[in-house]
């Protein structure tokens, strides 16, 4: 397949949600090969190992793949952004937007690539209107204040998460701030 045809979508996908799945199937319809990059990123304190967050992942978008026809892949990485795509001789990298203020980041940080990168081009997708106040981190907030979070994500990832907020036990909480697109 060319690697003119191929896409890079990273994220850290704490857990996966349906905007991310938003992102995933309009994506998919754009190229013929898109590879979700599950980004290890220890730093944010993931609530799940990354080989959990790929197996979520992969079933999440197994009806997406079904019924469009485009070559999806899952794969975990720990390196620089560019390095990964490159290893996959992706041409585009996708990123999604919920709001003005993802905006900035995501532009410095397509400037950024651009300069280690300038053969691989940012496409920004918008969230749709019915997904676009979703986020990974909102999600896990809500679980672990024992909120219903079954209208953002897939029923997997919902027992999967309820699962492991019911593990940690009592008084943990996420620390307070914004929402990242980046997750």
């Amino acid at each position: 397949m060319s690697a003119a045809h191929t896409a890079l979508y990273p994220g850290t996908f704490d857990p996966v949600t349906k905007g991310h799945l938003d992102i995933i199937e309009r994506a998919a319809r754009l190229v013929d090969r898109l590879v979700i990059g599950v980004a290890v990123n220890a730093g944010k304190g993931p609530l799940f190992t990354v080989g959990e967050r790929v197996e979520m992942v992969e079933a999440a978008i197994a009806p997406i793949a079904a019924r469009n026809g485009t070559v999806i892949e899952v794969q975990a990485f720990d390196s620089l952004l560019i390095h990964f795509a490159r290893s996959i001789e992706a041409r585009l990298i996708i990123r999604g937007l919920r709001a003005v203020s993802d905006f900035e980041y995501e532009f410095q940080m397509a400037g950024m690539n651009a300069r280690l990168a300038p053969g691989i081009e940012t496409v920004f997708l918008m969230a749709s209107e019915g997904v676009h106040f979703i986020s990974s981190r909102f999600v896990k907030e809500i679980a672990r204040l024992a909120g219903d979070i079954s209208p953002f994500v897939t029923p997997e990832v919902l027992d999967r998460v309820t699962a492991k907020v019911a593990g940690e036990g009592p008084g943990l909480r996420l620390a307070s701030g914004a929402a990242s697109a980046h997750e």
